[in-house]
C-alpha cells in the first residue's frame, strides 16, 4: 500500500478543531465522518482501497457497472438525516426507485412468488400459493410490527456499554420470545414449507442462519414494508459519492491506497495510527469501520485488550462468506427481477453445511441481481448486469478457493441458464469472481466472513463489540461487527449511536 499522500499528513483546514481519524470508508464509516463533521471535529478518513465505499465499492469493466456488495436501500430517512445534517436534500442528490415486487422468489421447482410492498398484492400471492395461510400471514405481519417497534425504533441506536444496558431489555426480548430463532416465529403463523422459505430468508441477507438468528430479526418484513425497497440510480455508487460530496464540504478529508498496520495507544487512550506505507497520524480519537474482530485482532496488541483477546475472537462465531459472480450479458433479459432469490432444493441442510459444517454444498440458494431492469445505464445499450450471490462456509472450513472459485462458478452459471437466464454461459460479456478469500485479503474481513460476528442472541447488543470500545478509551467502532449489526440499516444506525458517545468537539478534553 502507498504512503499517505504528504497533504493529508499535514494538517489541513480546520485543523485548530479536534482530529477524528475514521478507519475504512464503507457506509459506516462515512456516515460517522459525516456526524462527527456536524459535531465539530476535523476529519481524516484512511481507505486502504483505491476507492471509496468498503463493501459499497463499485466495479467498473468494459462498459458494464456492478456494485461490489449492498444493493437494497431500505429505511431511506438514515440516508435524508445524514444530508439534514449539512444542511442539504438527499433527494437532490440521489434518485431512489421503489422496487416492485420487492423480490422474486423462484422456488427449486419453477413456482415463483412475487414479494410485493402493497399488501393487497401480497395477500393475493400468498392466497395463490397457501389459502389456508392467508389469516396466519396476516398475523405474522402484526407479530413483526411488534418486534419493530422495539427492536428498531427502541434499541438501534442505543449505546450497550454495560451489562446493566442490556437488563434494561430484558422484559422487552422476554415478550417478544426473542430465544426463538426467525424459523421459529414465522412457522407459529404459517405452515406451507415454501412460504417459511419467503418469510425467513432476510438473515441471510445480513450473514444469519435463519434457524439460530434471534427471532428480533423478523423486524425486516416491517421495515421493508414501512419505508419500502428502493434502488438507486447510479447505484449504490452513487451514495457513496455523494457521502464524500458530504464530508468534503465539512473539510473532512479521505485518503486512499492507505493502509492501518496499528491503532496507536498511549496511557489507554486512542491517539492515532501506524499507517503499513510508513509514518504515522495523530489524533484525538480513533473510529473504526474496518471489522471489528480483525481490529482487535490485528490493529490492536494484545496487551491493550482484556475482553477481546486472542482467544474470544478466534471462538466467537462468525458469518457465512459469499461467493459472488458480476457478470454482463451481450442482451437483455427483460423478463427477470431486479431482486430475485433462487432457492436449491434444500433448506436446513444446506445451511447447515454452509454454517456448521463448513462444506462446499453441490446445491445452492442464490440471490441474482440485475440492476440493469431499473437503470439501464449500468450497461452497454442492449445488454444486462448482473452479480449473483451465493451464501459459503467462511475460511473457518477447508474450501480452497484458488481452485475451487471457477468450478463453482461454473456450477452457478449452469444453473442460471437452466432457470432464470436461459442460454447465459453464451451470452457472458464480461466476467469476475470474488470469494472469501478477497473478503479476507482486500476487506480485512476476520475469517473471510460476509458480515463479521454471526448475529445469533449471545452475539448481539451488549455481547457484541461496543460502539465505545470497552478496551481503549476514545476508540469506537461503526459497521456491521459492532451494535446493531449488518445491513446498511444497521452500519447507518450504528453511526448514529456515536451521537450518545462521541462529545461534541467543543467539549472534548
Amino acid at each position: 500500500m502507498t504512503q499517505m499522500p504528504e497533504a493529508v499528513l499535514r494538517p489541513g483546514k480546520g485543523a485548530n478543531r479536534p482530529h477524528a481519524i475514521v478507519i475504512g470508508s464503507g457506509f459506516g464509516g462515512l456516515a460517522a465522518a459525516i456526524r462527527l463533521g456536524a459535531r465539530g471535529y476535523q476529519v481524516s478518513i484512511l481507505e486502504k482501497l483505491d476507492a471509496p465505499g468498503g463493501r459499497a465499492y463499485v466495479h467498473r469493466q468494459d462498459g458494464f457497472t456492478f456494485d461490489a456488495g449492498p444493493t437494497i436501500i431500505t429505511a431511506p430517512f438514515l440516508f435524508e438525516e445524514l444530508w439534514s445534517l449539512c444542511g442539504r436534500r438527499f433527494a437532490d442528490d440521489v434518485d431512489l426507485r421503489p422496487m416492485s415486487p420487492f423480490y422474486r422468489i423462484r422456488f427449486d421447482d419453477g413456482e415463483t412468488f412475487d414479494y410485493h410492498g402493497d399488501y393487497d398484492t401480497t395477500l393475493r400471492e400468498v392466497a395463490r400459493l397457501s389459502p389456508d395461510d392467508v389469516a396466519g400471514f396476516k398475523r405474522y405481519l402484526a407479530a413483526s410490527e411488534a418486534v419493530f417497534r422495539v427492536g428498531f425504533d427502541k434499541l438501534s441506536d442505543i449505546p450497550f456499554d454495560t451489562w446493566r444496558d442490556m437488563v434494561r431489555i430484558l422484559p422487552d426480548m422476554v415478550r417478544l420470545r426473542a430465544e426463538r430463532s426467525v424459523v421459529g416465529m414465522v412457522s407459529r403463523f404459517v405452515k406451507d414449507p415454501r412460504l417459511r422459505m419467503v418469510l425467513s430468508f432476510h438473515p441471510l441477507l445480513i450473514g444469519g442462519n435463519p434457524f439460530a438468528v434471534s427471532s428480533i430479526y423478523t423486524l425486516v418484513a416491517h421495515l421493508e414494508r414501512h419505508w419500502g425497497v428502493f434502488s438507486a440510480i447510479g447505484g449504490t455508487g452513487r451514495i457513496v459519492a455523494g457521502m464524500l460530496d458530504l464530508i468534503k464540504g465539512q473539510g473532512g478529508q479521505i485518503s486512499l491506497n492507505t493502509e492501518v498496520a496499528e491503532i496507536l495507544v498511549e496511557q489507554g487512550r486512542a491517539a492515532g495510527v501506524r499507517l503499513a506505507g510508513g509514518g504515522t497520524l495523530h489524533a484525538d480519537l480513533v473510529v473504526s469501520n474496518a471489522d471489528s474482530a480483525w481490529t482487535y485482532r490485528h490493529l490492536l496488541p494484545e496487551t491493550a485488550r482484556r475482553r477481546w483477546t486472542n482467544r474470544k475472537i478466534e471462538r466467537s462465531r462468525y458469518s457465512n462468506g459469499l461467493f459472488v459472480w458480476y457478470f454482463g450479458t451481450r442482451r437483455r433479459y427483460d423478463d427477470v427481477a431486479h431482486h430475485t432469490i433462487l432457492l436449491g432444493p434444500r433448506y436446513k441442510a444446506l445451511l447447515d453445511d454452509i454454517f456448521d459444517h463448513k462444506v462446499l454444498a453441490e446445491d445452492f440458494s442464490l440471490y441474482l441481481h440485475r440492476p440493469t431492469a431499473t437503470d439501464p445505464t449500468l450497461a452497454p445499450p442492449g445488454c444486462d448486469s448482473f452479480y449473483v450471490l451465493s451464501p459459503v462456509p467462511h475460511l473457518g472450513g477447508d474450501v480452497d478457493w484458488s481452485t475451487e472459485a471457477e468450478p463453482y462458478r461454473q456450477a452457478i452459471a449452469a444453473r442460471l441458464s437452466e432457470t432464470a437466464l436461459p442460454g447465459l454461459e453464451d451470452q457472458v460479456a464480461t466476467s469476475r469472481v470474488t470469494t472469501p478469500l478477497d473478503f479476507q485479503d482486500r476487506l480485512c474481513a476476520f475469517r473471510g466472513a460476509g458480515f463479521s460476528f454471526e448475529p445469533v442472541l449471545q452475539q448481539s447488543a451488549w455481547f457484541r463489540p461496543h460502539n465505545r470500545s470497552e478496551e481503549v478509551e476514545r476508540l469506537f467502532f461503526v459497521g456491521a461487527g459492532t451494535h446493531p449489526g449488518a445491513g446498511i440499516p444497521g452500519v447507518l444506525s450504528s453511526a448514529r449511536v456515536l451521537e450518545k458517545v462521541i462529545p461534541n468537539a467543543h467539549t472534548l478534553h
